[in-house]
């Protein structure tokens, strides 16, 4: 028993000195948590860190600045009102169009679409319907009189069917207007011949004319906005009209199927004929 006694005293004498050898938690060297959490409580700050923190500054607001109007925007709000809407001035931003201006337009669409024929707005004219030939194999099923195809008016009202007057339009349209544009413009084609119910080259006995089926149209000159007038007659063999004139000829060979001009024959020497007969050879130009 008292060696029991003893050592239990001696263990005790042995852990009591550094139980009362500790230091303070106050002066304790184990690092303090940090007050400020992720929530940013500032109230879980102990009172010795929140006296000891320096003042922290008011952020002041900033706002961005507004942009300055741009010049364009300026001289439109000073533009004086007598000046016409459609004038070129110093402002880059574009005016409305007048309204009196946008009703002349819809109606001059609204003209062009009631005269239209053949499904194509650029190809002016009436209806005609059915019409009976004189002799067999003359007529035509559906025609249409044509005045004007893609803004270029004829100068005569001409006879045909729609598949003739899509290929005359075709052709005003991609190779005589682009070819006659720094010379003219060009306002009017020449009529020489349209729906006729005859013979080739009115022969006596000769299969009958493509112009009997209303498949044809000759033409024998150009006409530009200053009045001057292009012929195939005289202009054939002479420059610039030559060039200019081979150059059309070659354009209709495709949109229609025979394309004759002045080295054809002596038939043909003052005026194209063009007609949309088709072969299984292809076009014929000659």
């Amino acid at each position: 028993m008292r060696l029991v006694r003893g050592g239990f005293l001696i263990c005790f004498a042995v852990l009591s000195p550094v139980t009362a050898g500790s230091k303070p938690l106050e002066t304790s060297l184990v690092p303090v948590a940090r007050p400020i959490a992720e929530t940013g409580n500032v109230t879980a700050m102990p009172a010795l860190l929140l006296a000891s923190a320096a003042p922290i500054a008011a952020i002041p607001k900033i706002q961005p600045k507004l942009r300055p109007e741009s010049p364009q925007v300026m001289a439109a709000a000073a533009r004086p009102a007598d000046l016409p809407l459609l004038s070129p001035d110093v402002s880059l931003k574009p005016y409305l169009r007048p309204e009196a201006l946008e009703q002349e337009i819809l109606f001059k669409k609204r003209k062009l679409r009631k005269n239209s024929v053949c499904g194509d707005i650029a190809i002016q004219g009436k209806p005609v319907g059915k019409v009976p030939g004189k002799i067999k194999a003359c007529g035509i099923k559906d025609a249409v009189q044509i005045t004007s195809v893609s803004g270029v008016r004829l100068s005569r009202p001409s006879t045909m069917d729609c598949g003739t007057a899509i290929a005359l339009n075709n052709w005003v349209d991609k190779s005589v207007k682009p070819t006659f544009k720094r010379r003219g413009p060009i306002v009017e084609l020449q009529v020489a011949a349209h729906y006729a119910c005859r013979t080739r080259n009115n022969r006596k006995g000769a299969r009958v004319s493509e112009h009997g089926k209303g498949r044809a149209i000759d033409i024998s000159g150009f006409k530009m906005a200053d009045g001057e007038v292009v012929t195939v007659l005289n202009g054939w063999r002479k420059n610039p009209s030559q060039k200019q004139l081979i150059k059309v000829w070659r354009g209709a060979c495709g949109p229609f199927g025979t394309v004759l001009g002045p080295n054809s024959d002596r038939y043909h020497r003052d005026h194209f004929h063009l007609d949309t007969a088709r072969y299984r050879s292809g076009p014929y130009c000659r």
